[in-house]
């Protein structure tokens, strides 16, 4: 059974990504557009459950199955689109999971919600705080129960989703 378990923001977050994204530029080479780390261990002093979440982005998902027994080979699990048809999920890590990558293919609308979801908390800190706060109480609320912890700040989160949306629509 995987514990929820969140915790305070890590300085080691932005070096674990750092090196993910080395490996994934060797696996996937040329056809690798960009890798952008995304999700709560993405913001400086957001409290996150300590799994990095990473999108990388491809030129196409043509053929992308061929780079599986690589990721395979680096300690992922292989999970094709998991529920959201136009990506490519992979997992490390099993019950204590440290990374989850969110490979799309370039002009997929998630990158973009994905993208400036981060670039919004980023730049404003009080967002941060709150967010922080409700993931730190869902936790202890539900420390066994990752589907009520998800549940319990989808409401806030697509709030928060939206304000970022005018947000960037206004930068």
């Amino acid at each position: 059974m995987r514990q929820v378990i969140v915790t305070p923001y890590q300085s080691s977050w932005p070096e674990a990504f750092q090196q993910a994204k080395e490996q994934l530029e060797t696996i996937f080479g040329d056809r690798l557009l960009a890798v952008h780390h995304i999700g709560s261990t993405s913001v400086p002093g957001l409290s996150a459950k300590p799994i990095l979440d990473i999108l990388p982005v491809v030129d196409s998902l043509d053929g992308i199955e061929t780079f599986n027994a690589a990721m395979e080979a680096i300690g992922y699990e292989v999970k094709g689109e998991f529920g959201m048809p136009g990506r490519r999920y992979y997992r490390k890590g099993g019950d204590d999971r440290t990374h989850h990558i969110h490979l799309y293919a370039t002009g997929n609308p998630e990158i973009m919600r994905h993208v400036v979801f981060r670039d919004y908390l980023r730049e404003h800190p009080q967002e941060v705080e709150a967010y922080s706060t409700i993931k730190e109480q869902l936790a202890v609320r539900y420390p066994e129960d990752i589907s009520a912890y998800i549940a319990g700040k989808d409401t806030f989160v697509k709030a928060m989703e939206q304000r970022a949306l005018v947000w960037w629509s206004h930068e």
